[in-house]
């Protein structure tokens, strides 16, 4: 056990991160429906390797809009939106019943199709999949993608399976009668034979499987019943694993950084840096101690493009204690400024975009600890229509509400040790939102 050394004793200098092609680099990068540079911690880190091809000669995107990520990127494909596509949710643990939502294709793509394999699909991300398998020549593609005679030549020939695994698991539900068929019929009647088409769909999911599909699709899923979820006192669905409260894998196994173990038992440890370093920002002249959060009306980096939500909210703000107000001398309404160790300035930093002030209304409230500041997801965009957008020589103009508000992610702290990445959970390896500390100054 005495072989591997602490890494304070090998490593002495900044290492590289993902940014300085460690370990090794890349020749592309392809991105769907994600927004780092927006949603990291520190994401403003991500800019220097994003728009510089010696690091990432080609950067593709997948996505709806031209949004804080994807217009670094060297060619975006169009996407489809959640009322345009299929996907399969999973659910949560605290969720007593086995349920599985499906969602599917209501209303017709906006955007063009595309012939893959032969079909004509919308673009979205499984038709450029399918293209870059079909130019390729990968197998588990084409009209024998399923096996002999079984073809996958449209993203349905993979989804209505999909549909059909779930009928079939556990008691097979029952087959849709005909009413229920022709009401499947009749509401898809809009959709263009790229997206729909009942014949394809039936062969894709087998014509023995087929009514049962549409029972499920009908429902928007399969849900068990609630009385079905627990057998006496004890769920009819267990976790299947054991909690535990010492946990050996975890205690047996070395943190890469230091070489040291973890503990396998719940432990409070210090805000640190990868090397298990404890910081002192907070002494150092930062105070407050930053958090964040979504509420309902914003929950992604992409609902800022929703009028009615902004009608509900048009803004966030950046939110504090009263005691701490009166404290630090500060007004409801005042804009202020956000600065940490690793941002000083309170800038973000967006390359050839220019910078940023991390900047927004104070607000005063009763609901938050004293010596807390925070601020919700979802403001403070740059991007996805915050900005005047050139396409082929025409200006699409900003539209100013797209832009409201703070996004203070930048602030967060970069881990002092890898120079441009965000601090850690060196257990888990999750990004740290919560443990950076700040100055609050007027603007």
């Amino acid at each position: 056990e005495e072989w591997f050394p602490l890494a304070s004793d090998i490593y002495q200098e900044t290492i590289p991160s993902s940014g300085d092609a460690y370990p090794y680099p890349i020749k592309a990068l392809i991105l769907y429906m994600g927004a780092p540079t927006y949603a990291l911690p520190s994401g403003d880190t991500t800019v220097q390797f994003l728009s510089d091809p010696a690091k990432i000669p080609l950067f593709i995107c997948n996505d709806i809009t031209v949004g804080e990520t994807s217009v670094f990127a060297d060619y975006i494909f169009p996407d489809l939106s959640y009322l345009e596509r299929w996907e399969f949710h999973g659910t949560h643990p605290s969720v007593t019943p086995k349920v599985q939502p499906v969602r599917n294709p209501v209303a017709g793509p906006l955007v063009e199709t595309v012939r893959v394999f032969g079909a004509e699909v919308p673009i979205c991300l499984e038709s450029m999949l399918m293209g870059f398998a079909e130019q390729l020549g990968l197998p588990g593609f084409g009209p024998d993608g399923f096996g002999e005679g079984q073809p996958f030549t449209h993203p349905d020939d993979f989804y209505l399976k999909m549909v059909a695994n779930v009928a079939a698991e556990g008691t097979p539900v029952p087959d849709a009668d005909d009413d229920e068929v022709a009401l499947f019929l009749e509401a898809r009647r809009h959709l263009h034979s790229s997206v729909f088409d009942a014949a394809r769909w039936e062969a894709a999911a087998g014509s023995d499987w087929w009514r049962k599909v549409i029972y499920v699709l009908n429902r928007g899923g399969r849900f068990q019943g609630y009385a079905d979820a627990y057998k006496g006192e004890k769920l009819a669905n267990p976790y299947g694993k054991q909690i535990n409260l010492y946990h050996e894998k975890t205690a047996l196994s070395r943190n890469s950084m230091t070489g040291e173990f973890f503990p396998g038992i719940p432990k409070y440890l210090p805000i640190a840096d990868s090397l298990g370093r404890p910081l002192e920002d907070r002494a150092a002249g930062y105070p407050l101690q930053l958090t964040t959060f979504r509420q309902s009306t914003q929950t992604k980096s992409r609902t800022n493009g929703c009028y009615w939500l902004l009608a509900v909210a048009p803004e966030n703000a950046v939110l504090i204690n009263r005691q701490t107000a009166q404290e630090l001398g500060f007004q409801e309404g005042e804009m202020v400024r956000l600065s940490s160790a690793s941002n000083p300035n309170g800038e973000w930093d967006l390359g050839a975009l220019g910078k940023k002030p991390v900047m927004g209304k104070l607000k005063v409230i009763e609901g938050i600890r004293p010596g807390v500041v925070s601020f919700s997801l979802g403001f403070g965009h740059w991007a996805n229509g915050a900005s005047d957008l050139i396409i082929d020589g025409v200006t699409i103009p900003r539209d100013e509400r797209r832009a409201r508000g703070i996004h203070a992610n930048a602030v967060m702290r970069v881990d002092p040790h890898l120079g441009n990445t965000c601090l850690s959970d060196l257990a888990g390896g999750s990004a740290v939102f919560y443990d950076t500390w700040v100055k609050l100054e007027r603007a």
